[in-house]
């Protein structure tokens, strides 16, 4: 089952957290979801994408939202390693763009397991408030996390991988691939 509806399009893109609506989808905008699904025996599923509505091309500012969003994932995924305290996984992670820190994601990750779980990894700036130090292990599944979008601008971008912590490194489980179009690569 899905346990949230967070599937949105244009300006209910940002901030992130509208739950969906009858809005209809128009041309040119991002829609933008969260599969945040109860599966197979259980197990939970959490990845996100945001993809352009055509016809047209992406504008200059939602490619340059997903580049970001884009790059703080795979930053933060290139860093995980097993035995890193969460701590160093918040001091290390991707340091966001101060134009979009009012609406930063809560987690830089969150743990996945029967359901959205520990370890939360919160910023840097948020982790003695929300997190408690621990240390990624191996066999661990984690969700890692982005959502880029500022205060006043219609577009917010949420992109977001689920990896296994292996005794080397990480191994990615999403294979839902990412919007060539909004990285500026042609399709």
């Amino acid at each position: 089952f899905i346990e949230t509806r967070l599937l949105n399009s244009g300006p209910r893109t940002n901030p992130w957290f509208h739950e969906a609506s009858d809005r209809v989808v128009r041309p040119g905008e991002l829609v933008a979801l969260d599969t945040d699904t109860i599966g197979c025996h259980g197990y939970y599923s959490d990845f996100s994408r945001t993809f352009h509505v055509g016809p047209g091309r992406p504008s200059a500012y939602q490619r340059e939202l997903y580049r970001m969003a884009f790059d703080q994932v795979h930053h933060n995924m290139d860093i995980l390693a097993p035995g890193m305290r969460y701590r160093e996984i918040a001091e290390q992670a991707w340091k966001i763009p101060e134009r979009f820190l009012d609406r930063r994601y809560p987690s830089v990750i969150h743990g996945v397991g029967m359901h959205g779980e520990t370890p939360l990894v919160a910023h840097h700036m948020d982790f003695d408030r929300f997190s408690k130090d621990g240390i990624l292990e191996p066999g661990m599944v984690v969700s890692v996390e982005s959502y880029i979008g500022e205060v006043g601008a219609a577009d917010g971008v949420k992109l977001e991988e689920e990896v296994l912590v292996t005794e080397t490194g990480i191994e990615k489980l999403s294979r839902y691939p990412f919007d060539e179009d909004l990285l500026g690569r042609e399709v």
